[in-house]
């Protein structure tokens, strides 16, 4: 049996306050159990997408590096080094929010990466093609990592949502609503015993009174 709450008297203002308690704590409960519920299934929605996004930016970074490295092999890696210079961009990366049950996750949006040939800012004369498809699925790899980094923090926040929601189920479930009946049950038991021992000596004074009656009135 529960524990009941400490320092209750036996009242019946102490019943039916803790009784509205059980009744908003049960009600609560079920909500609760609802949106677990429903964020495990957004959280595994979600996270089923990582893996796929994942492999995809690492795919396209190992092609852009083996490109390199070709392009390496054909023009000389200090030419390569150089070209590299010139073909830095500023991406500006910009941050929103959205709402899943209440956790507020992440919007991350991006510039998009991959660029013409003209604008990658060097000429073709001395370059090898496989330079441009290495800058080019670097530049796809770029916005998958942007796409990554979004769905991964998701995930992570939906998490710990859903662990949280999880421990605030289980104390209602196995702590709190247990306490409270089982203290509704020892008042309801104390308030049946005192009225059963106000009745035995009501049933005892009227004896007594009973008794002095009828001698008063031999």
């Amino acid at each position: 049996m529960a524990d009941i709450i400490e320092g209750t008297k036996p009242t019946r203002m102490e019943l039916l306050q803790l009784r509205k308690r059980a009744v908003l704590a049960e009600r609560g409960h079920r909500l609760l159990k609802e949106k677990r519920d429903a964020l495990i299934s957004e959280f595994l929605s979600i996270a089923g997408n990582v893996r796929a996004i994942r492999e995809a930016a690492q795919q396209q970074l190992a092609a852009a590096y083996a490109d390199m490295l070709q392009a390496q092999a054909v023009m000389g890696v200090g030419v390569v080094r150089e070209v590299s210079w010139n073909t830095g961009q500023d991406l500006q990366v910009r941050m929103k929010s959205r709402n899943i049950m209440g956790v507020t996750v992440p919007i991350i949006e991006s510039d998009k990466a991959e660029r013409s040939l003209i604008r990658r800012g060097y000429g073709f004369a001395g370059t090898s093609a496989k330079l441009d498809e290495a800058a080019k699925k670097m530049e796809q790899a770029i916005e998958a990592i942007v796409r990554l980094a979004e769905v991964e923090e998701t995930v992570r926040r939906l998490a710990l949502e859903v662990e949280k929601t999880k421990r605030r189920v289980n104390a209602l479930e196995y702590i709190v609503v247990p306490r409270l009946r089982a203290t509704v049950k020892y008042i309801r038991m104390r308030l049946d015993e005192i009225e059963r021992e106000s009745f035995t000596r009501l049933k005892k004074i009227k004896a007594v009174l009973d008794s002095r009656e009828k001698q008063a009135g031999a």
